[in-house]
């Protein structure tokens, strides 16, 4: 596993997670500014979740707060997690309705990009969308099935889960829009991901997850589903078997350069 510089923050004894002003602060600054960044560019389930959710924006909020909305609305719990956290341990957790989510915010310094997911990311990112039936399914089917993959056929999965979950865009009949967290929680990939620059491709399931990804880099391509709605069917299909054929066919040629050593 890789190392991190963060560290991710106890609760106290009554399960309070405190954190210094400045950390409050960082949390304003991301969530004004992509509140006005997501403006016409952000899927309406995702709004909707925004709106449940009701996050602060003068702090950082408690897990507990996201949970009594989660577990009101899908059933959906977060649980408090190191920055990062091996691949057993995520599938155990979506697989029981939990979403992980570390409990550092990232530094000023790295306000508009960190490799790690932070608490900004998870919950602005993420956690809209977990309050919608569709998703939230999707979501752990995946954990369910991750769960029980081999090492070889999590990596396909992970492809998947990035192509969705992570970088993901939807038609609606408002136009093309973003459900995908990674894209959510960053105001540069926001407004790259719907313009003429990268790619977009009807949604394929098998091709995601033959299509190779940097983490580090602005994606070259998105899927663009027809619908959210189609996560939800996805989730009763038979993704293993898919898994499989791409697996036989193999990887697609990058569409990045390599990663400098």
């Amino acid at each position: 596993m890789k190392t991190t510089q963060y560290l991710a923050r106890e609760p106290d004894a009554t399960g309070f997670i405190h954190y210094p002003d400045s950390e409050h602060a960082v949390w304003n600054t991301l969530i004004t500014r992509q509140l006005k960044v997501i403006e016409g560019r952000a899927c309406q389930e995702y709004l909707d979740g925004i709106e449940q959710l009701g996050l602060p924006h003068e702090r950082i909020p408690q897990l507990g707060e996201i949970n009594q909305v989660l577990q009101a609305s899908t059933g959906w719990r977060v649980a408090r997690v190191p920055a990062l956290i091996p691949f057993q341990t995520f599938f155990e957790l979506l697989a029981s309705k939990q979403f992980p989510v570390a409990t550092f915010i990232r530094t000023p310094e790295e306000l508009d990009y960190l490799q790690e997911p932070d608490i900004f990311h998870e919950i602005f990112g993420h956690c809209p969308l977990l309050t919608n039936p569709w998703f939230a399914e999707f979501t752990h089917t995946y954990g369910k099935l991750g769960l029980a993959a081999s090492k070889e056929q999590r990596v396909y999965l992970a492809r998947l889960y990035w192509m969705t979950i992570e970088f993901g865009l939807v038609d609606t009949p408002q136009g093309r829009r973003i459900y995908g967290g990674g894209i959510l929680s960053s105001p540069k990939e926001t407004v790259y991901s719907l313009s003429e620059a990268p790619e977009h491709q009807a949604f394929d399931p098998l091709e995601c997850m033959r299509t190779p990804y940097r983490i580090d880099i602005l994606q070259p391509l998105y899927f663009v589903l027809p619908e959210l709605k189609r996560l939800f069917e996805l989730a009763h299909e038979d993704i293993m078997g898919m898994v499989q054929r791409a697996m036989a066919l193999g990887l697609h040629t990058p569409k990045f350069p390599p990663k400098a050593a």
